[in-house]
């Protein structure tokens, strides 16, 4: 196998000038020596060592994505948000000629040991609690950007959706509908993220039209298919069954449909429903789900856009940027006539 010292020793100069010639540091060779190294390097095929490369150059080309509230025995491309998220995040990493490192965690803490040791150039959180965000913040310096996060009062740079709008637009979609008895069915309502947003919005909606005596909330444990179906049982033998329901994400909205299939009661005849997300699951289910679309493919885009900014230009930036939200009407709603 050919190596730096072999081209050395057959261009006849010292192996720092044909590591000064792969790395691109034309500034120190002569144009005739960078010639002979470039002719031997495509003579021989030679590919230069990865790690040795990273380390001369300080970069590994590596992006580092972290998804967190993963347990030991969870799959994390179960989840449809995940892997459309990851799908375009690799996407325009592997245009810019990186490599993209996935790690799951239980909490955004546990990952600040390895991404201390590990040699990349920037790293994307997925979902992390304020709490954890401002920890890590605080113990590393790396470039790093914070996805679906609230940050208020946090030096750090975070891209979201406008979850509080979206919640808005839902609500305000149903009461166009017809609909007052509007249930927001979701996971824990209280703190800094996304789903507490998205539930003022609803919130906003409902007083806006005089219908805050109607605000209800179904508890969801774990934003996932099973969670939505268990509770779409328990929504079809409330006491008071609602008209609609608002459900945060989309694949709860879908585990609720199927639920409620179960139970008896019909979607939408019986039970409008609204989602949250716009996932590609939404158009293949029965009814087509309506939905809020966060434009994912663009959050993604945007957040990877500005790491690799902050990653070129080597200096700290602090960026709190939303991404805006639209409703994608589909079959999964009905009007009510008064």
């Amino acid at each position: 196998m050919i190596t730096q010292k072999d081209i050395a020793r057959e261009a006849g100069v010292s192996i720092v000038t044909v590591s000064n010639v792969i790395n691109g540091k034309y500034h120190k060779v002569s144009k005739e020596n960078i010639r002979k190294i470039q002719e031997l390097i495509k003579k021989y095929d030679y590919t230069p060592n990865a790690t040795a490369r990273s380390l001369a150059k300080k970069e590994s080309r590596i992006v580092g994505v972290v998804i967190p509230n993963i347990g030991a025995e969870d799959n994390f491309l179960q989840s449809p948000y995940n892997a459309e998220v990851l799908g375009v995040l690799e996407r325009v990493i592997r245009a810019r000629d990186y490599y993209m490192m996935v790690r799951c965690v239980g909490n955004c803490r546990e990952v600040i040991p390895l991404l201390n040791t590990w040699n990349v150039d920037g790293v994307i959180f997925l979902g992390s609690y304020k709490t954890d965000a401002a920890e890590v913040r605080k113990q590393m310096s790396i470039p790093m950007i914070f996805l679906d996060t609230y940050l208020d009062g946090v030096a750090a740079s975070t891209v979201k959706a406008n979850d509080y709008k979206g919640g808005y637009l839902a609500a305000k979609y149903l009461i166009a509908m017809g609909h007052e008895d509007i249930l927001l069915a979701g996971p824990e309502i209280h703190g800094d993220s996304v789903v507490p947003m998205r539930y003022q919005g609803y919130a906003a909606a409902m007083k806006e039209h005089g219908l805050e005596d109607k605000i209800r909330w179904q508890y969801i444990e774990f934003t996932t298919y099973d969670c939505g179906v268990e509770n779409g049982k328990k929504i079809a033998f409330l006491d008071q069954v609602p008209t609609a329901v608002f459900a945060t994400a989309d694949i709860i909205a879908l585990g609720i449909m199927e639920g409620l299939h179960l139970s008896g009661k019909r979607v939408p005849e019986d039970v409008s429903i609204v989602g949250f997300d716009n996932l590609t699951e939404g158009r293949y289910s029965t009814p087509k789900l309506t939905t809020v679309s966060q434009n994912i493919t663009l959050k993604a885009e945007v957040a990877a856009n500005h790491l690799f900014e902050m990653i070129k230009s080597k200096e700290e930036r602090q960026i709190d940027e939303s991404v805006d939200v639209e409703m994608i009407e589909r079959q999964s709603v009905k009007r009510l006539e008064k």
